[in-house]
């Protein structure tokens, strides 16, 4: 078998047609006819021709690819996330790479640093935090990025993400108003943004009412932790209701509530989370939470950072955008209240 690459001048001799007419068959969003795309492509298959792209990326100076960088994808939110940002991207004309990073400044930053080499042309980073410094050095390559669930102190950064705080609010409106006043909350990792705003939100409303936190505990956004948390938090003086930081957590905490502390989900303890992830909507979880609108999510931060991109915009944009409150099985519904 040869080992010879065909080139786009071999193309385009086979195809009857320039090697530029070759060039703007295989650019995403350059003309060219249909008979001239449909004589290029048959010429290209027949041949076993494919473009190199990171060669046209260095001769326009755009790699049309996307670093997309996440923490963990545990939690289901994510993945279908991330599928929805690359699906976007990809019907805009973007390639992307993914890339994971643990959830520690130190780490992150080095991915980032990692998926600069790649001469990305933009940057997405969802459920991380970074440096301020990076997001200037990201800036000084000419690199735009968006945080996505996540938002930074840093004034530059653009970041879209659901409006958390609110979210909060309507959580302990809706204990309240359910007649709970003994009420704890889960917290997830105590350097979200998620978390500091869910649960500002959440502390706000309850004072209002004149009610204060009856407990907490740290289930730093992973199952087993939110167990862990689950067991310590009802060993003595249980609450009556707990929010829950995110639904990822909050399955662990209904499976912790029933089968190992033989608690009824609502009746003995009402269980309300956050994101609504598939599961949630499951008979078995039937969890009352907050739905994160992940498709406006997903569209605004793919709309600011091509915004970046082609536009050479550079004014930072926060956006947070309300969700509902889904009303299921799992928490003690407020008289006129309706699911």
């Amino acid at each position: 078998m040869s080992t010879t690459k065909v080139t786009s001048q071999q193309v385009a001799e086979r195809a009857g047609v320039s090697q530029s007419a070759v060039s703007r068959v295989f650019t995403p969003g350059a003309s060219a006819s249909k008979k001239t795309v449909e004589k290029v492509r048959k010429a290209a298959a027949d041949l076993g021709y494919r473009p190199n792209v990171l060669a046209r990326a260095m001769v326009s100076g755009k790699s049309r690819i996307i670093g997309l960088v996440v923490a963990y994808l545990e939690n289901q939110f994510y993945p279908e996330a991330l599928e929805k940002l690359s699906n976007e991207l990809q019907q805009r004309g973007y390639h992307v790479l993914i890339f994971l990073a643990e959830q520690t400044a130190g780490n992150i930053d080095a991915v980032v640093e990692e998926i600069l080499d790649y001469q990305v042309d933009g940057i997405i980073a969802a459920s991380v935090a970074m440096s301020s410094d990076l997001s200037e050095r990201c800036r000084a390559a000419g690199v735009p990025m968006v945080l996505f669930n996540r938002s930074q102190d840093d004034p530059n950064m653009s970041a879209v993400t659901s409006d958390n705080y609110a979210g909060g609010r309507k959580i302990a409106e809706f204990l309240l108003a359910a007649g709970h006043r003994k009420i704890g909350h889960i917290a997830g990792w105590e350097g979200a943004s998620t978390q500091r705003d869910r649960e500002a939100g959440f502390i706000s409303a309850l004072a209002e009412a004149g009610v204060t936190l009856h407990s907490r505990a740290a289930g730093e956004f992973t199952m087993e932790k939110a167990a862990e948390a689950t067991r310590t938090m009802f060993a003595s003086d249980p609450p009556e209701a707990v929010f829950v930081a995110n639904d990822h957590m909050a399955i662990a905490v209904m499976d912790t509530l029933r089968f190992e502390l033989g608690l009824n989900v609502p009746e003995d303890v009402s269980v309300i989370g956050f994101d609504d992830v598939p599961a949630a909507g499951w008979p078995a979880y039937s969890l009352t939470t907050v739905r994160q609108p992940a498709n406006r999510m997903v569209a605004d931060t793919v709309e600011i950072l091509l915004d970046q991109i082609e536009n050479k915009s550079d004014e930072p944009r926060r956006i947070a955008i309300d969700g509902p409150l889904i009303l299921r099985g799992s928490a003690r519904i407020p008289e006129g209240w309706t699911t």
